[in-house]
């Protein structure tokens, strides 16, 4: 492969190379974090994170594991820059991102602060270079979710899920999510133009594979805010959905590429408004 013949003295000037030989198992990754132009890439010797947010009260977070990658070489501790993720997909997706019986192989290379993100993508023997502006990051929000605050859990089939938003009134503009020890378990609902609607899951559902609520709890979030996470619900086959004691939801995908791996995408949501029991 053309990608591999890089000289070792090209690669010595990087601080960080990573080879993937199906570059959808990036792109499709990262399209499921995609909520606004920018994101925020952090590399350790872990793998990627990649980081998104919206108005300071959502954050999606893309992890894509170091054994993934066919090589991943990291010089530092860690390296973290900002850059234009609907650029970044746009030059994924440079041949199209859906070949006939072939793939895109990607190089991704970065030599450090202020450096561009050098792209080298190779299919049927031709050879794309694309160089990403990169800009000095935004420090993240932190949400401060802890898993010993957690307060309710499930962990829920991804069909099932993607049923319950199918029948759900999208045009309301608030998700209210019920998560309790008793009756209704776990409730999601609704209030748009065609009235209001619920959708129950028992805790011995089929469809439930892990149910861990230790109190009543009833909030609200914005559903545009959560509208982006649909994306990654899509691509995935199971979600944990988690709940802290302030409200705060965590909303955890476990996504297989094509290659049968398994990365995470997981998004954090303020609560809108927290609602009175009756």
């Amino acid at each position: 492969m053309p990608l591999s013949t890089q000289s070792q003295r090209e690669d010595e000037q990087y601080v960080l190379i990573a080879n993937l030989d199906n570059a959808r198992n990036l792109s499709n990754i990262l399209k499921a974090i995609t909520c606004k132009d920018h994101a925020i890439f952090t590399a350790t010797a872990n793998g990627l994170k990649v980081t998104a947010e919206d108005c300071k009260c959502m954050q999606a977070n893309a992890f894509i594991q170091a054994d993934i990658f066919q090589e991943f070489t990291l010089k530092e501790d860690s390296v973290v820059f900002q850059i234009n993720l609907t650029v970044l997909l746009d030059c994924l997706n440079i041949f199209g991102g859906s070949s006939v019986g072939g793939s895109t192989a990607l190089r991704m290379c970065y030599r450090g602060y202020g450096h561009p993100l050098t792209l080298f993508l190779e299919e049927g023997g031709v050879v794309t270079v694309c160089k990403i502006n990169t800009h000095e990051p935004e420090e993240p929000i932190d949400f401060e979710f802890s898993s010993s605050n957690v307060t309710n859990k499930v962990i829920l089939q991804s069909e099932s899920l993607k049923e319950a938003f199918s029948e759900l009134d999208m045009t309301s503009e608030v998700l209210q999510i019920t998560m309790s020890p008793n009756q209704p378990y776990f409730r999601l609902s609704t209030f748009g133009n065609s009235g209001n609607a619920h959708y129950d899951y028992s805790k011995d559902s089929d469809m439930m594979e892990l149910f861990q609520c230790n109190k009543t709890q009833t909030n609200r979030y914005k559903m545009s805010l959560l509208k982006p996470s649909t994306k990654a619900l899509a691509i995935s086959c199971k979600v944990s959905v988690r709940t802290d004691s302030r409200g705060v939801l965590s909303l955890q995908y476990l996504v297989r590429n094509d290659d049968g791996q398994i990365c995470f995408v997981e998004y954090f949501c303020c609560p809108d408004e927290e609602v009175e029991e009756e």
